[in-house]
């Protein structure tokens, strides 16, 4: 009996070890750590997979529960005044010093957008909180949070039109009066899907003639920036890496546009594309747009042109255009990028968004803007996130660091 629990014991240590581990590349820190969280995502992930297979839930109504687990309720305190308001009938978190301020004596604004890929995700998440609290502090800024909604219920364009309203209403003379806000030091910013909304929407508001309030500066970190390739380099070399594999990325982007799982099977083999969304395979081109380095051993193919089926999942209604640059805000042409503001960029090595985002780099170089970008070679999705106990890594204080670093002296 003895015997038969020790090897009981060896067994399920055995076992877990061997779930838990997965071979890391070198240069990342923090591997064990790494491991275990990943862990978690990779186990909620089989579970929402039976889930869905089964009829219990769909796949992200059970992955939401990352989203749960890591909400709270924030609360001013000493330095920081938090206030729950509606724009346009949109929940925002707005933090503002707890010092007052005089009329003369105007703070500057980061409007940020969280990530989640479009499905997941809140403003009320604690290390959303966090990074807010802290650009309070250390800039004597106003955070605006937005909790725009979330797909599979809301598709495109639904949560890129809730962020739209709520920065046209923010950006109003007199709503930046009400909370002494210069209306020439703000800051649009967004991890991951929010970079994406970040970016679309800077693009879109200098399209509005109407639009008297711009940018100074936008933050774009470890963005999503297309949909027309997702065969890139880095979607080959990180398709199984932390904490973004390829498949919940395609998953994230087709939940975005549809519940079709026609879409997701047509995304996953890369053969996704209409005619339309072919005809702007130029602007996404990563053997044009990458250097050399990111290369690698990987040989450019363009992206297969789909026209019965990809048709006839357009039909359904549900979801629009890959061609339209609000989802993709790579496909707009050179002569929209010139007038963009001081742009940060963050890339991770280990990560299927990092061509997105140099691409962008690239492009926006090209058409005269000033760009930051600053590339982990360590660095691993979503990694900026990770600043609150128990997955705390020191490379995501030091990314938060550098990029309030950069907002200080660019904004």
């Amino acid at each position: 009996m003895k015997w038969g629990r020790i090897i009981l014991f060896v067994s399920v240590c055995s076992f877990s070890s061997y779930y838990i581990y997965e071979p890391l590349p070198e240069q990342m820190e923090q591997k064990w750590k790494l491991m275990l969280t990943n862990c978690f995502f990779r186990t909620l992930s089989h579970v929402a997979d039976f889930s869905e297979l089964v009829g219990l839930q769909d796949y992200m109504g059970v992955m939401y529960l990352i989203t749960a687990i890591e909400k709270i309720v924030p609360l001013s305190d000493e330095h920081v005044q938090v206030i729950e308001e509606k724009f346009e009938g949109i929940d925002v978190l707005l933090y503002q010093p707890q010092q007052e301020t005089d009329a003369s004596d105007l703070r500057r604004a980061v409007v940020y957008l969280h990530g989640g890929g479009w499905c997941l995700g809140s403003a009320r998440m604690s290390p959303y909180d966090h990074l807010a609290r802290k650009i309070v502090k250390e800039l004597n800024a106003v955070v605006l949070s937005v909790e725009y909604r979330l797909a599979p219920p809301h598709h495109f364009p639904v949560p890129y039109e809730d962020v739209y309203r709520v920065v046209k209403h923010f950006l109003q003379k007199d709503i930046l009066t009400q909370y002494s806000v210069n209306p020439g030091r703000i800051a649009v910013s967004g991890d991951s899907a929010g970079g994406n909304l970040a970016a679309a929407v800077t693009q879109q508001l200098l399209d509005d003639p109407q639009q008297q309030v711009h940018f100074t500066a936008q933050g774009l970190l470890y963005p999503v920036m297309q949909a027309l390739d997702l065969n890139t380099p880095s979607y080959q070399q990180n398709q199984d890496m932390p904490l973004l594999p390829r498949t919940l990325m395609v998953r994230f982007w087709s939940e975005y546009f549809t519940s079709d799982k026609k879409l997701f099977k047509a995304m996953m083999a890369n053969a996704h594309n209409s005619p339309e969304s072919s005809s702007l395979l130029k602007f996404v081109n990563w053997s044009a747009f990458l250097p050399e380095k990111y290369h690698q051993q990987y040989n450019y193919s363009a992206p297969a042109t789909l026209h019965g089926e990809s048709e006839a999942i357009q039909k359904d209604g549900q979801w629009h255009s890959f061609a339209d640059a609000r989802a993709s805000p790579l496909l707009v042409p050179d002569s929209a990028l010139n007038a963009l503001p001081k742009t940060y960029v963050l890339t991770c090595e280990f990560d299927v968004l990092r061509d997105d985002g140099i691409m962008y780099v690239t492009r926006l170089r090209a058409a005269g803007v000033d760009v930051t970008h600053e590339h982990y070679e360590a660095g691993f999705h979503g990694a900026m996130m990770f600043t609150v106990w128990p997955t705390d890594f020191l490379i995501a204080h030091l990314m938060t660091d550098n990029f309030i670093a950069w907002l200080q002296v660019n904004l």
